[in-house]
């Protein structure tokens, strides 16, 4: 068995831990036409671990975006930084909805750069939001 693979309860921990959303974008599973992986906060490829210290739930759009990234750009001061680490940061400390909870907005340089990276913004989840908001399903919280 790889060191890579994740165990069916495994996921079901992680999945339970993020309340079935993806950790990143806040996409909720219930809702997507696909199913969320478990992903390597630091990628395997770089040492990351398969232990739930270093696990996210990740909708498949965040997933692919962020493949084995782990920096990205600020886009205010150009500087690099470390991508959002659900395990060791919280989501409202580097990030907040606009009004309408549609748009995802960076508080910090690592909450900026992990949009831009991820695309957290990405059209079909906004009009997702929008959709869910107006029949009070978003956000998940």
């Amino acid at each position: 068995m790889s060191k890579l693979r994740v165990s069916a309860k495994l996921r079901r921990v992680i999945a339970e831990r993020a309340h079935d959303c993806c950790e990143y974008c806040l996409s909720q599973a219930y809702f997507s036409t696909q199913s969320f992986s478990v992903e390597h906060i630091i990628p395997y490829i770089k040492g990351g671990k398969t232990e739930p210290d270093n696990l996210a739930l990740s909708c498949q759009g965040c997933n692919n975006h962020k493949h084995i990234r782990t920096a990205g750009i600020d886009p205010i001061s150009d500087g690099i930084v470390p991508l959002y680490h659900p395990r060791q940061q919280k989501w409202n400390d580097n990030f907040v909805w606009n009004d309408d909870y549609s748009l995802i907005i960076g508080l910090t340089p690592t909450g900026r750069a992990t949009i831009g990276i991820l695309h957290l913004n990405r059209n079909g989840l906004i009009n997702l939001r929008r959709l869910l908001y107006s029949v009070k399903k978003h956000p998940p919280f």
